[in-house]
């Protein structure tokens, strides 16, 4: 008889022994009854494992190192790559990069104060309404804007600043919006973000280091041109655009928004520990998703997260 017979056997021989509870006194039988389902549950784990070794036994072993036999098709293992916007999110860094910027990653969850209060939206500011922001059930919130790293970063690098450096960072992280998804609209996307301080940052740097990424990212030369927007965070504030690059078939009579940018307001540079007196500084903050649009002339931006293997192999 086998060691699964044997087992499955005593288990059918329980029943004589349920049988002898209603013999019992009535003030043994709850300890008895108790022992006998414990017996019971170890029998039961015994026997599925016992099934188990007896079900293996019958699985014939497979030497993976073994050569595919000739009348088998050998398999063919496609290589993975990187998504096209980790390579263009490279690419950005790389040329902020090589303009003395360094870069750290954002975070993909934060708070009200990175949110708004570190970014000069005091409570009640009527600018809060205007971000649509998800909210996790604790009160945490999945960045709407790269911002939010701003008051972290300026703290980070506040000791080069003090010993005669400058705060020079760019920060590229995934954001999150309440939107209705279309062509051009994502509730996830990406951004980088840009930050400047030094005793005498000006409002012509900014633009300088923006139309040199510009011109680089875009391998031409382009034509820049702002106009007045509204940040609580950067005062004065300005829109910034390019003329409609080549690869969209532009003849320079066209432009294109491509992100927001300004001064730093002094409220965000005191929150950090900044004296606005002493240092000022410059900051911008924009789409990547777009920005790739535009460099291959896409024309959805739904498909960097649809997960189309047609899509992502042409990169």
């Amino acid at each position: 008889m086998s060691e699964l017979e044997k087992l499955k056997s005593e288990l059918n021989s329980l029943g004589k022994e349920y049988a002898k509870i209603k013999t019992l006194p009535e003030a043994e039988r709850k300890d008895f009854g108790i022992k006998l389902n414990q017996k019971k549950e170890d029998l039961l784990q015994k026997i599925k494992q016992a099934e188990a070794a007896e079900a293996s036994k019958d699985i014939e072993p497979i030497d993976i190192t073994a050569p595919a036999a000739s009348n088998q098709p050998i398999p063919h293992f496609e290589k993975g790559s990187k998504h096209p916007l980790m390579v263009e999110i490279d690419r950005v860094c790389d040329i902020y990069s090589r303009m003395g910027f360094n870069v750290i990653e954002a975070r993909t969850i934060d708070d009200e104060f990175n949110m708004f209060e570190a970014l000069n939206f005091p409570e009640g500011h009527p600018a809060r309404d205007g971000y649509d922001t998800f909210r996790t059930a604790e009160g945490f919130i999945p960045p709407a804007h790269t911002s939010t790293m701003q008051h972290r970063a300026l703290k980070k690098y506040k000791k080069d600043l003090e010993n005669g450096g400058q705060i020079a960072v760019v920060i590229p992280g995934r954001v999150y919006r309440n939107e209705d998804v279309d062509a051009t609209h994502e509730h996830t996307f990406y951004q980088c973000e840009g930050i400047f301080v030094s005793k005498d940052a000006t409002m012509g740097q900014m633009l300088g280091v923006l139309k040199n990424f510009f011109e680089t990212y875009y391998e031409q030369e382009l034509n820049i041109r702002t106009q007045p927007g509204y940040f609580p965070f950067t005062e004065p504030s300005l829109e910034f655009m390019i003329e409609k690059p080549k690869s969209l078939g532009g003849k320079g009579d066209g432009w294109l928004e491509m992100l927001g940018c300004g001064m730093i307001h002094p409220n965000v540079l005191k929150i950090a520990g900044i004296d606005p007196t002493k240092y000022k500084g410059f900051a911008w903050g924009g789409g990547i998703d777009r920005l790739v649009m535009l460099r291959y002339g896409l024309t959805d931006v739904r498909y960097f997260e649809s997960g189309k293997l047609d899509f992502l192999k042409e990169f």
